[in-house]
């Protein structure tokens, strides 16, 4: 097939989904499991995890041939995971119809963790994404956060700890 039938095949896989199938993946139980994984993994430090799983890209994305990883990091800003006081924020990715992740972490713990171990993170979750574990797989990504986090960006006992951004999960 040439390279305008796959766009056409691309754009379509895309408009087909919606927030509903974002959803219908993980499950009322999931996603509120996963907002209190996410509550309580940021009691232990200073930094914040968002988690953004959407069902297809928008057709400008579509159209210009962008990237999740463009996607993601325009989201990354969106929802503001950049305006953190200690440059911590991370953002959990997952496009359901291209089958992609992408974990974007602000320059603080960036520039402490190697984009191996961020590519590691993501093949782990592919592996349970493959198994149609979509809550499973984002659960153990979001403790993998945790641990980088809670080493590099601990909470001091005492101090204050405000909760910068919501914890629930976003569906586009």
């Amino acid at each position: 097939m040439d390279a305008s039938g796959n766009r056409v095949i691309r754009v379509l896989k895309h408009r087909w989904r919606d927030a509903r199938d974002s959803r219908r993946a993980l499950g009322d139980a999931g996603l509120q499991a996963l907002q209190s994984r996410v509550a309580k993994s940021e009691r232990a430090h200073t930094g914040e995890i968002r988690i953004c799983v959407e069902a297809g890209l928008p057709l400008s994305y579509l159209w210009r041939r962008a990237s999740a990883r463009e996607r993601a990091v325009m989201l990354f800003g969106k929802l503001r995971v950049w305006d953190t006081h200690h440059n911590n924020g991370v953002l959990i990715y997952l496009l359901l119809a291209d089958h992609r992740i992408e974990i974007v972490a602000d320059r603080g713990l960036n520039a402490l963790v190697p984009q191996t171990q961020w590519a590691e993170v993501a093949a782990r979750m592919a592996q349970a994404f493959a198994k149609n574990q979509f809550a499973e797989g984002l659960s153990a990504a979001v403790d993998e956060v945790h641990a980088l986090l809670a080493a590099h960006f601990p909470a001091s006992p005492g101090a204050p700890n405000p909760n910068e951004l919501p914890d629930t999960v976003v569906l586009i």
